[in-house]
């Protein structure tokens, strides 16, 4: 199969090219040369190309700056994604859009599930909203991954974060009354490849396997102990840090049906963090 990817240079892209190019033929342009935010820039590389497939890497995902970036978010997140599904659907060319927990408001007591009502509390997660109901209007051949916490060895991400004021303080103060699921870019490249290769369009959610959701806190202690680091880290509350943009209290997501329907199970946080951390190393 022929795969297109958009944001090619990105965090996840880093991991999923090398993965799809196992038993796939990629196409990987760079922003410049494909630029969601221009429908007629998806269509020239469409039909220069003739994918089977599209894949979408691309994405704002500047959580805190989307409050006072709008429109940008919203031009990338909910236009640009409007314009693969429209070009998807023309060309007849089913789309993998990848989507985000903070479409939920995390008022729920257990995981949410693919069916559970979206309401989000942030511009962030109301333009990935946007995103996923374009293409849920124009085409009917898709898959939307929704994922949490995701992490990897290219961009900057909470385990990098973590990583470099572990070396710079003595203690570190991470919220604990948020939970969620971390998600390894290696994980999430992998559960992509199984999703496009069964073929069953859908909503889905995939994270790593927390059995029923971490901390902060408990994410960070991790991460500094695989480190080696001898930092402290201790719990705090959400209003000790506050942000502009509001985060879900639970964000964890139930993967029951991504597994159900591929056969294929995430593996265990605390594993998938390892790789990460181990591949990284010099």
């Amino acid at each position: 199969m022929k795969i297109l990817v958009t944001g090619a240079r990105g965090m996840l892209a880093h991991d999923l090219i090398p993965i799809l190019r196992e038993e796939h033929e990629v196409i990987a342009p760079a922003k410049e040369d494909l630029d969601i935010t221009k429908r007629a820039s998806i269509y020239e590389v469409v039909k220069k190309t003739l994918p089977d497939l599209i894949v979408n890497c691309a994405a704002y995902t500047q959580v805190d700056k989307a409050e006072e970036e709008r429109e940008k978010a919203f031009l990338v997140n909910g236009i640009g994604v409007q314009n693969l599904a429209l070009v998807s659907q023309d060309r007849g060319i089913p789309l993998c859009h990848i989507s985000t927990d903070y479409v939920f408001d995390g008022t729920k007591a257990a995981a949410y599930t693919p069916f559970d009502n979206t309401n989000p509390i942030n511009a962030y997660g109301e333009s990935k909203l946007a995103g996923e109901k374009y293409i849920e209007w124009i085409t009917n051949k898709f898959y939307i991954v929704r994922t949490s916490w995701l992490y990897g060895r290219a961009g900057n991400n909470f385990v990098s974060t973590i990583l470099k004021l572990a070396k710079e303080r003595q203690e570190l103060e991470v919220v604990e009354d948020q939970k969620g699921s971390p998600t390894s870019t290696l994980s999430l490249s992998r559960g992509i490849n199984e999703l496009i290769d069964s073929g069953a369009f859908g909503i889905y959610h995939f994270t790593d396997d927390t059995d029923g959701g971490i901390s902060w806190y408990d994410f960070a202690k991790e991460i500094v102990r695989l480190s080696g680091c001898k930092t402290g880290v201790v719990p705090t509350t959400s209003d000790r840090f506050p942000r502009p943009a509001k985060r879900p209290s639970n964000s964890v997501l139930d993967i029951s049906l991504f597994s159900a329907v591929t056969g294929f199970s995430p593996v265990q946080w605390k594993e998938a963090l390892k790789e990460c951390l181990d591949q990284a190393s010099p």
